[in-house]
């Protein structure tokens, strides 16, 4: 596995550390230090101390969703920032929430490497007295990436209500990281006569977050479409497969102008995408 220099992905603010949790360095030299940037005793006065939640108390996580519910896509420089909105509810109300994106078996584990908030507080909207959504961002920098963590990522929560009580769940959602993708597109020759032959090729190519390169995606199905000039809606004409370095190549017979483009439907890795068409002129 590729060796990767130290990443700090605490914030400003407390978190694990105050309950307990030790920073750990996953198996590939990435430091993992767990941060939810939550801390009770500094948000309020000495006679208000956090505590974890029991069965009995009724501070409760709703709901988690990152990115607007859709997979976190990431290219290969430039950092993603991602919104967390976490929903909880109280009978005191909701004072503030944190949250980290991690992959691995559990958050003290070596293996275990993730991003955490940006933020030392969140941005808490009250539904009503006792139920608030508390917005945060992370950031995943492709710098730190390998192509493995393309995966299920854990999403951990926490939330402190305003009579103190804090619950934190590590693992309360998950979200699916991708690998950015590219597909191009040509059709020749153009102009074409009428019932002549025409070539398309193209490349389908995603994020190496281990090169910071566009490599070619082996192996996937890609449909080759064609829309008439005078339509708005593109029709699949055929799939072919990318060659081992991601290359597409077909050939089809010229019968109207129109234009012809590549898309690939997108597997758990790697997002949809689509080729703007290129407009063949057949006489």
């Amino acid at each position: 596995m590729r060796i990767r220099a130290t990443v700090a992905v605490a914030s400003g603010a407390l978190a694990l550390s105050a309950l307990g949790v030790p920073a750990a360095t996953a198996d590939d030299g990435r430091t993992w230090a767990p941060d939810f940037g939550l801390s009770a005793p500094e948000r309020f006065s000495d006679s208000v101390a956090a505590r974890s939640v029991t069965a009995d108390d009724d501070l409760k996580i709703t709901k988690a969703v990152v990115n607007g519910g859709k997979p976190i896509v990431v290219g290969t420089t430039a950092p993603k920032k991602v919104t967390v909105a976490i929903t909880a509810t109280d009978d005191s109300g909701i004072a503030d929430a944190g949250t980290i994106l991690w992959i691995g078996t559990d958050v003290e584990s070596e293996d275990s490497f993730g991003f955490s908030q940006n933020e030392e507080a969140a941005t808490c909207k009250a539904a009503n007295a006792t139920t608030s959504t508390c917005t945060l961002t992370v950031t995943v920098d492709p710098g730190w990436l390998i192509n493995s963590d393309a995966t299920s990522w854990k999403v951990g929560a926490a939330v402190l209500s305003k009579d103190g009580q804090v619950v934190q769940n590590d693992a309360f959602a998950r979200t699916n990281l991708q690998r950015l993708s590219k597909v191009t597109v040509n059709a020749a020759p153009e102009p074409v006569k009428k019932g002549g032959t025409i070539t398309v090729t193209g490349k389908l190519s995603r994020a190496n977050w281990e090169t910071g390169t566009y490599k070619g995606y082996a192996g996937q199905a890609v449909k080759l479409q064609f829309r008439k000039k005078t339509s708005s809606t593109y029709t699949t004409v055929k799939t072919i497969k990318s060659s081992s370095t991601g290359e597409l190549k077909t050939t089809v017979k010229a019968s109207v102008d129109g234009y012809w483009r590549y898309s690939f439907a997108g597997t758990s890795t790697t997002p949809t995408v689509t080729a703007a068409g290129d407009f063949v002129d057949v006489k």
